[in-house]
């Protein structure tokens, strides 16, 4: 089943009088429980790509159907509400608030939705804390903790809703090569527990975890 299918997918943007096709006609399945990478190289379009994947933008023109639903017919205020409740985001620069704590902060999506989902929502966060092996670190402030632990919390923040899609734009792109491995690792365990991982990347090293790598050049999957 998939859970991403794209059809048709364009995307222009205006500079100026200037109009600028960034995706040309992008037709893409992504099915249910799938690791897939895309990769490309700068101005090919994939973050715009991954921006529509996301929810984050809309099509110019196309159809995108995530979960069952085609997303380009939602309004801005039912389209934030659908993200929310069915995509975990993680990016290169963590996005983490530096005066809250890391328990405080893998909480921030659940102010969104309803609690009722899960009830205690903080003995869920502490969990996955401890999935991604930072319980005793809960109290502190992201200024304490290590690069490769920021972005852990910040994997912890993706999945605390419990999505059926995480989007990690990049996620290694700050941290050396043994603290990415470790990354990459948890992103595989997640999959392997059912998790639909979509990664942009830029580094062949880092796409070859997933299962399919996706190549995007002048706005169209090659």
């Amino acid at each position: 089943m998939s859970l991403c299918l794209l059809e048709d997918i364009k995307k222009t943007y205006f500079l100026g009088e200037q109009e600028v096709e960034v995706l040309r006609g992008v037709d893409l399945e992504i099915p249910d429980g799938e690791f897939a990478a895309i990769m490309g190289p700068s101005g090919s379009g994939k973050t715009t790509l991954m921006n529509i994947i996301g929810c984050l933008d809309v099509p110019t023109s196309g159809r995108y159907v995530l979960a069952g639903k085609d997303v380009t017919q939602l309004s801005d205020d039912e389209l934030s509400t659908y993200r929310n409740e069915h995509i975990g985001f993680v990016f290169q620069s963590f996005f983490l608030l530096p005066y809250a704590t890391v328990l405080e902060n893998v909480l921030l999506p659940t102010l969104y939705v309803d609690r009722s989902k899960w009830g205690d929502t903080q003995k869920r966060a502490m969990e996955i804390l401890s999935m991604v092996g930072l319980k005793e670190r809960a109290k502190f402030k992201p200024g304490q903790l290590s690069g490769g632990q920021q972005q852990r919390v910040a994997l912890a923040r993706a999945l605390v809703n419990d999505p059926e899609l995480v989007l990690a734009d990049e996620p290694t792109g700050q941290l050396d090569s043994n603290t990415a491995a470790e990354i990459m690792a948890l992103l595989s365990a997640m999959n392997a527990r059912g998790k639909t991982v979509v990664l942009i990347t830029h580094d062949q090293a880092i796409a070859a975890h997933a299962s399919r790598i996706i190549n995007i050049k002048d706005g169209l999957i090659v």
